[in-house]
């Protein structure tokens, strides 16, 4: 509209893969995003934290206009530093309170199990011992994980003893990167008397947990939690390591409202406010019992794609909305797809890129076929085991997103996408 007022928006983290799904959420054309620290800043690397702020500072200080929100959607330290630096500039956000007990998976646990019994058995593993034993009342198998980590990094499915000591020997090793900047924030906050002296490098244990894996998305605006979205997240065969997420859930109704009602519970627990969210679960279809993974105080950027071919808007529409107090309804089931998929093509075992399709060829690959979109993560010459932010098992070669009628569909348009992408490695041999 002429005259209308443009706003700017400040995006921590902003990269080139989430830019065109940002201008398209509704009413972008009055939006103006811009970049507030590079991925790099954030992720590589011990957090500096004191210095993140005072860069980000430095640049909206400079900054030459209105700053109308400032938003992210990557896990610590970007989650963190969104209420930060909303409370010293007057932008919307939740409390950074609520932020931590979504981000420190232990006392993300405490509070879950104030509301529901619909959680793992848990407790943290003393790393100060010699030789570290796992909790008395965590049985095997388990999962090993540093409270605080990125993308599942040195998460570890254990099964005995001798497991877990290689497990917590690797965890001990890399704890400190994510874990000392943390107590940075956790001194901004007043905690209770169950986190005293608990502090950042903590590790957790958890009982393995079983079935299929399901994300809730959804937001809380003035106090009222709303669930927009459950997708259903599928591993590769034999393997903890994501192969695709897929919208909508094909879970039956009673277990999606299951899922909708402990969300609700356990979000309205956490006191979230004008922010978005993503909660994982583990549901058994066997004992239809369900099981809460974790819970993250940003929606799922993996996800952006899928609203957007389903319902017709990227989720980053309700991330935004919020920011700049607007309505954060999403549409339904508007989109030109019945559902979609982000498919993660990976590879198990480590080896050096000889050849990664240029550009126009992506471009050529996603004219051919409709409704797909694909990244490819490395560079020609880059090696798999030198990759920032991979799991624990595997390393991500190629994001490959998927719109159609049915699942038999997407999966055509994946196996098509991967066999054009041509993608070949040199194995690096065992040292």
């Amino acid at each position: 509209m002429p005259g209308e007022k443009v706003k700017n928006v400040f995006v921590i983290g902003l990269d080139e893969a989430n830019l065109p799904t940002l201008r398209q959420v509704p009413g972008a054309r009055s939006l103006r995003f811009h970049q507030l620290l590079t991925i790099e800043e954030l992720q590589i690397g011990e957090v500096d934290l004191p210095a993140l702020i005072e860069k980000a500072q430095a640049v909206l200080d400079a900054f030459d206009g209105s700053v109308d929100a400032i938003v992210s959607y990557w896990d610590f330290p970007a989650s963190t530093l969104v209420p930060i630096l909303s409370e010293r500039y007057g932008t919307r956000s939740t409390s950074l309170e609520s932020v931590v007990k979504c981000e420190h998976k232990y006392w993300s646990r405490l509070e879950q199990q104030n509301v529901t019994d619909r959680h793992p058995r848990f407790d943290r593993v003393d790393l100060t011992a010699e030789p570290p034993g796992p909790p008395d009342n965590v049985g095997f198998p388990m999962w090993v994980k540093p409270a605080l980590s990125y993308s599942s990094e040195l998460a570890f499915g254990v099964r005995d003893e001798q497991e877990f000591g290689t497990a917590v020997a690797e965890i001990r090793e890399g704890i400190a990167r994510i874990g000392r900047p943390f107590e940075h924030i956790l001194e901004r906050i007043d905690l209770p008397p169950q986190m005293d002296g608990v502090g950042g490098p903590v590790c957790l244990a958890e009982e393995a947990m079983s079935g299929v894996q399901v994300a809730v998305e959804g937001y809380v605006h003035q106090g009222e939690v709303t669930v927009y979205g459950v997708l259903d997240s599928i591993n590769y065969p034999d393997s903890p390591c994501f192969l695709r997420h897929q919208y909508p859930s094909t879970l039956p109704q009673p277990v999606i409202a299951q899922l909708h009602d402990v969300t609700e519970r356990v979000m309205r627990r956490i006191g979230m406010d004008s922010a978005t969210f993503s909660v994982e679960y583990f549901y058994d279809p066997r004992t239809g019992q369900i099981n809460l993974l974790e819970i993250n105080p940003r929606h799922s950027q993996s996800h952006a794609e899928l609203f957007q071919y389903v319902d017709g808007v990227p989720n980053h529409h309700c991330m935004v909305s919020l920011a700049l107090g607007d309505d954060p309804r999403m549409p339904h089931r508007e989109g030109p797809y019945a559902m979609a998929a982000k498919w993660y093509h990976r590879w198990f075992t480590d080896g050096v890129v000889l050849h990664v399709p240029g550009p126009e060829d992506i471009a050529r690959i996603e004219r051919e076929t409709p409704g797909v979109q694909i990244e490819v993560v490395p560079e020609k010459g880059s090696r798999l085991s030198e990759l920032p932010q991979q799991d624990s098992y595997s390393y991500e070669l190629a994001h490959i997103f998927t719109g159609g009628a049915s699942e038999e569909e997407l999966r055509e348009k994946y196996d098509h996408c991967v066999a054009a992408l041509g993608l070949t490695f040199d194995e690096v041999p065992r040292e």
